[in-house]
């Protein structure tokens, strides 16, 4: 499997913006970029080649992908149906990793990832281990027994047990460890601040 080998701090620091990469770490004063105080300033000098490159890079970086997997998600979305830029964010939201991060399940991405490759969640009764697995609306999502028995993940799931997920369109009873996928997120359901308009024009040269 590919992993990205550049340290996650600097891939931040690079894109001049918190992509919360390291888990607890992005949330607390360790963080460089609130340590340092780091700012976007540079990128008002690229040219218009240059600023597609850094936000096409930036939502690469946040979600964790590879440049194949992410080119491959662009071509998806510009076949469907809708605005380019809009599926593509879909597409990234639904991904099986970005869920249970979304739910509170793990503290990043790359741990969420772990979590699937070891089969540690079920999507409507079926052990599923392939991150990049696109879930569908009503998805019923829980914990395997092997999930059960995992002791991280059990001192996650007890430390958000008042919490709920971040975004509207999931849905997770912490004490029951079931949850559902409600919807199909829209635009307005991404947190992360993107022109994704600048992603599509990059690839479509």
């Amino acid at each position: 499997m590919s992993r990205y080998n550049e340290q996650k701090c600097r891939m931040c620091r690079r894109e001049g913006v918190k992509l919360f990469l390291k888990g607890e770490r992005c949330h607390s004063d360790k963080c460089p970029i609130v340590r340092k105080k780091l700012i976007k300033s540079k990128n008002l000098k690229l040219s218009n080649y240059g600023r597609q490159l850094r936000e096409k890079q930036k939502m690469k970086r946040y979600y964790g992908l590879k440049e194949a997997q992410f080119r491959n998600y662009f071509y998806k979305a510009f076949k469907m149906k809708g605005i380019t830029g809009n599926n593509l964010l879909k597409l990234l939201e639904m991904r099986f990793d970005n869920i249970i991060y979304r739910l509170r399940l793990a503290k990043s991405r790359a741990q969420a990832r772990q979590f699937i490759n070891h089969g540690m969640f079920k999507l409507n009764g079926d052990v599923i281990d392939i991150p990049s697995y696109i879930v569908k609306p009503n998805t019923i999502i829980e914990l395997s027994d092997k999930g059960i028995k995992n002791e991280l993940l059990k001192m996650i799931i007890e430390e958000n047990e008042n919490s709920t997920p971040e975004v509207e369109w999931l849905s997770f009873d912490y004490k029951n460890k079931k949850g559902q996928v409600l919807r199909e997120p829209t635009r307005e359901d991404v947190t992360m601040s993107f022109n994704e308009q600048l992603v599509v024009e990059f690839y479509s040269k």
